[in-house]
């Protein structure tokens, strides 16, 4: 009987331990799912006890105690309330009661017992959306009645667990409920053994679950595109975003393209559209954060355009012009699909250059006739759309050279001769290179005052005529100082005649320092000559003859370009201005003097 005893411990021991090995891989997978528990669960359902215990007890008036091995007990039903602190954790109001055979007979009825429990303890609960096993330690009064003893309570407890099925959030099918009990029972004197109930309750039926938060919703993911209309080679971007998705686990997108290709491994993609023809497209992103239902997909269309080319025209303004004449070409260009345009034009006769919308055609060298002009507008695409238009613009030759009107002759050697009359003469180091605005005396002044008149009247006849400015020095300066200083009075003659209306293209300059000098016979013979001078005068320029011969190579000719000739020293110049000019000092500074060899 021992030995008997022995294997249905080791039986129920090994019966549990493998429950328990059930519930600890079942809660592996569990473990992993994140499903909101209910407040409260109701279970009632069917219940069986198998005591795996041996009964001893004394009946009143017996002379010897009598012992059996107690049957298991299929007439059962149990019930239970469960109160959840969190998705894990609860305490369970547990009762069952397993009532006697109804057997009538001393024999028959001493290896039967009912039994009953109100227990309570924790319960731990591995929760997923199909299935929720259990582990449950309960503690309470445990009731055993044999049908041949009277019944006595004990303190008891329940070791064990169980699974549910769970068939919509409010019912769960208990698959199992296992739990290995242990109570110790005495029915007689202490001499009596004990009955030692060491034994297995197994349970089905239905659980109502209430209260809780309710089901978080499914994953769900949007998708959008942008731009949604585009031209083939232009880049698209597509983005996800994922709603309901578990906040601790990240989310991995997988994207795809019908006929386009897809780059992208986050919540936003590039699509290559360079090969793409016209038409619709579809875009979709697969989201999931690795759970069994933690996925989502979503779709977005666009759609690549068929392009359309650049329209254009142009004008020409004006269409009509003489050869050499340029005519200004206007052109007027959109594109249809907004691109940027870029401009070229081309002309069959001439020259045209230009940029953007305007360009200008140079008909030098043209024959008469009519050119043509092609516009052309390309679009900034690869390779461009291209459209193009003409224009006509007629070249007419040039109307034959009216003839030149007579030449008023006497007019013309009038003015000739009064302009190859002139020399301008400097004081000494006039103008210095601090002040090469001044230098000129008012009666040379004047002179030049008188010349420009002429020479301005000169010009209605003779346009081309220029004047040739020719500077002098005397030869006391360095030549180097004597240069500088001869283009200071030829520049200073030039600035005073444009002062007076003579165009400042109209002269040529030449600065010959201190070559091309006059001679006192020259300088003697030009004051014999000069009908101005009296008897004394010529006396006192006598005596100052070196002097004189000085002031005379301090000047400026002036020719006229069209006679070639040069100013005609007839006299030296004015007697008003001996003294002033034949003055050794004349200017602010003194000239350099050269050293004797």
């Amino acid at each position: 009987m021992l030995s008997h005893l022995k294997s249905r411990l080791v039986r129920h021991l090994a019966m549990s331990a493998a429950m328990t090995a059930v519930l600890c891989t079942c809660a592996t997978l569990a473990a992993a799912q994140d499903q909101p528990p209910p407040k409260w669960e109701i279970f009632g359902g069917y219940s069986v006890f198998d005591p795996g215990a041996t009964i001893s007890g004394e009946l009143p008036g017996a002379l010897l105690p009598l012992s059996s091995r107690l049957e298991w007990n299929p007439r059962g039903a149990g019930a239970s309330v469960t109160y959840n602190f969190d998705k894990w954790l609860g305490l369970t109001l547990d009762t069952s009661t397993h009532w006697g055979s109804g057997e009538s007979g001393l024999a028959n009825r001493l290896d039967d017992a009912a039994f009953s429990n109100l227990s309570f303890g924790p319960k731990i609960t591995f929760r997923h959306h199909r299935f929720s096993p259990f582990f449950e330690v309960l503690v309470g009064d445990h009731r055993l009645m044999p049908d041949a003893f009277h019944d006595v309570d004990k303190l008891g407890v329940m070791i064990g667990g169980g699974i549910d099925a769970n068939l919509s959030r409010h019912i769960a099918l208990r698959l199992i409920r296992a739990d290995f009990v242990l109570s110790n029972y005495r029915y007689g004197p202490s001499s009596v053994p004990s009955t030692e109930i060491r034994g297995l309750r197994a349970q089905t039926g239905l659980v109502f679950m209430f209260g809780g938060a309710p089901p978080p919703p499914p994953p769900t993911a949007a998708c959008s595109i942008q731009p949604s209309d585009v031209f083939a080679g232009e880049p698209v971007t597509a983005t996800a975003t994922g709603s309901n998705f578990t906040p601790k686990r990240t989310v991995t997108y997988n994207w795809k393209g019908t006929g386009v290709k897809v780059t992208g491994s986050d919540s936003s993609a590039q699509v290559d559209t360079t090969e793409s023809q016209p038409g619709e497209y579809v875009v979709t992103a697969n989201l999931s954060d690795g759970r069994k239902n933690g996925s989502a997909s979503c779709s977005a269309r666009f759609t690549v355009k068929q392009p359309r080319p650049p329209v254009i025209s142009c004008s020409a303004d004006p269409a009509s012009v003489r050869i050499g004449a340029s005519s200004t070409i206007h052109s007027s260009a959109s594109s249809p699909d907004g691109r940027r345009l870029i401009y070229n034009y081309s002309a069959s006769s001439g020259d045209i250059a230009g940029s953007g919308d305007t360009a200008t055609l140079n008909t030098q060298g043209a024959q008469p006739g009519r050119i043509t002009v092609t516009c052309n507008a390309n679009d900034d695409r690869v390779p461009p759309l291209t459209a193009s238009s003409t224009t006509m613009v007629e070249v007419q030759a040039p109307p034959p050279p009216p003839p030149p009107p007579p030449t008023p002759a006497p007019e013309i050697k009038r003015l000739e001769a009064k302009l190859a009359l002139h020399s301008i003469y400097f004081q000494t180091a006039r103008p210095t290179a601090e002040h090469p605005e001044g230098g000129l005396l008012d009666s040379q002044a004047d002179i030049l005052k008188a010349l420009a008149e002429d020479y301005r009247s000169y010009l209605k006849y003779m346009p081309d005529a220029h004047l040739i400015l020719s500077g002098h020095a005397d030869p006391r300066g360095t030549p180097e100082y004597n240069k500088k200083l001869t283009e200071r009075r030829v520049e200073r003659t030039k600035t005073f005649l444009v002062e007076h209306g003579v165009p400042a293209d109209h002269f040529e300059l030449k600065a010959f320092g201190e070559e091309d000098q006059l001679t006192a016979e020259q300088i003697k013979e030009q004051m014999a000559n000069n009908p101005e001078l009296g008897a004394g005068e010529r006396q006192k320029m006598m005596r100052n003859l070196p002097l004189l011969v000085l002031a005379n190579n301090r000047r400026v000719d002036v020719t006229l370009s069209t006679t070639g000739q040069q100013s005609v020293r007839r006299y030296p110049f004015n007697a008003k201005d001996f003294l002033a000019l034949i003055s050794p000092k004349g200017g602010d500074k003194k000239p350099p003097v050269k050293k004797k060899p």
